[in-house]
């Protein structure tokens, strides 16, 4: 088979396309012509333009040949330049593991942490704190890192923001209101390849995968629903392959923002060679219009509602869970138990429930039941109150006093204090 001399210079990056010398676009849209032995371009006008719809510019060898009395077959006086080889790619730039670690303290000053203290308790806050590796920086009084750390404990960068210790929300006022810590330690060099954050957490292959936007909604959606494992990409438009490649073979689901419904769905179907992908519509269906025009995203939702509300019991284990292979350096998962960054909960001590239990079988027995649907609140109707009685009162006798059952005696609990409201 002869091969042709001069050929459309093939795709190696956006280096080798240029700005179309017909249409003028910004993109470059514009390929030109080299020539096999060389090569080199054979003329800036010489090539074609990939809108072919909109523009059609295509500028042949020959006919710039014949245009200016050249041998078509004649090769151009040039000097012989061999082709040039393609640099590999720089190794992937970390940041410091001194540096990451001197930045987990001070947290009484973080604005972020401070909110959720405020939201969740000091217990539980203390828990995501050190799940997610929460940090304080000194860039702005008050700022949070959100630090992407990989599968193997490396930490490719951290994202510097400030929040509002009230609110919640981001603080937008500032003259950059995102920074980064490579950028912060002013290292030319630095190779920066992005990971997902929270991508350490992925080694746990138990549990499905939830991705958000934004940190900070992946570090609150972690409070309220436990079951996922939490991640954000940090931007509508990073959803994408590259980030996405770590999980690879494992359910995943969605959770745009309001503003994000139709992109990421489309995303989704491009991604799903991946992983298996659903894109949730939770909040298309749950929000107002006041809240479309505002962009709702997940965490905005869930912390109008109290995070207790959505604890579900969990059996309790019969053997130890297997244990987590530690990462490298920063070894995360080698911590037996949260660390509390702030004051220590006292430990609970046993409790029995016999007094609660008997005082609430007197109430029932002694009220007439409602045979009609009974709100319990703003997440749950009881449908078959004689039902939901009989079956929660069994659990509870059967699991007195242990802890990841209570929530089954404060819903009795919370029956009778609705039932009281509305007799009287």
């Amino acid at each position: 088979m002869k091969e042709h001399k001069y050929i459309l210079e093939p795709y190696k990056g956006m280096n080798t396309r240029y700005r179309c010398p017909s249409c003028q676009q910004r993109d470059k849209t514009f390929s030109l012509y080299i020539d096999t032995e060389t090569g080199e371009h054979i003329h800036p006008t010489v090539g074609r333009c990939n809108r072919e719809s909109n523009c059609g510019h295509h500028y042949t060898p020959k006919q710039y040949f014949q245009d200016n009395s050249i041998s078509f077959d004649t090769p151009q006086p040039k000097a012989y330049k061999p082709r040039p080889v393609t640099p590999l790619p720089k190794p992937v730039s970390f940041i410091p593991v001194e540096v990451f670690k001197a930045s987990l303290k001070a947290h009484e000053t973080n604005h972020f942490v401070q909110f959720l203290i405020n939201l969740f308790g000091v217990e539980v806050a203390s828990q995501l704190v050190s799940r997610y590796f929460i940090a304080t920086s000194k860039h702005w009084n008050g700022a949070t890192v959100f630090w992407q750390i990989d599968t193997q404990g490396k930490v490719r960068t951290g994202k510097i923001m400030l929040y509002s210790p009230t609110t919640g929300k981001r603080v937008k006022n500032l003259e950059l209101p995102v920074y980064w810590v490579h950028k912060a330690l002013k290292q030319p060099e630095f190779e920066l390849r992005q990971c997902l954050f929270g991508e350490h957490l992925l080694i746990d292959k138990t549990k499905p995968v939830a991705i958000v936007e934004s940190e900070k909604t992946a570090v609150i959606a972690s409070g309220y629903l436990p079951q996922f494992i939490w991640v954000a990409v940090g931007s509508l438009t990073n959803l994408n392959a590259e980030k996405c490649s770590i999980l690879k073979g494992r359910t995943v689901t969605l959770f745009p923002d309001l503003n994000g419904f139709d992109k990421w769905s489309s995303k989704a179907k491009e991604l799903s060679h991946l992983a298996q992908f659903t894109v949730s519509d939770l909040l298309e269906r749950k929000a107002t219009e006041a809240e479309r025009k505002q962009g709702f995203d997940l965490a905005d939702y869930l912390i109008k509602y109290d995070y207790k509300a959505f604890a579900l019991p969990e059996p309790e284990a019969t053997e130890p869970p297997p244990a987590v292979q530690p990462l490298v350096e920063v070894k995360p998962f080698e911590q037996p138990e949260p660390v509390y960054y702030f004051n220590k909960p006292e430990q609970p001590k046993p409790e029995n429930w016999e007094q609660d239990i008997t005082e609430l079988e007197n109430y029932f027995t002694g009220i007439a039941l409602p045979t009609q649907p009974v709100k319990l609140n703003r997440c749950s109707t009881i449908t078959d109150c004689s039902q939901f009685i009989e079956s929660h009162f069994a659990t509870v006798k059967a699991n007195n006093g242990k802890r990841t059952f209570l929530p089954y005696l404060n819903r009795l609990q919370e029956l009778k204090q609705v039932l009281t409201t509305n007799l009287n």
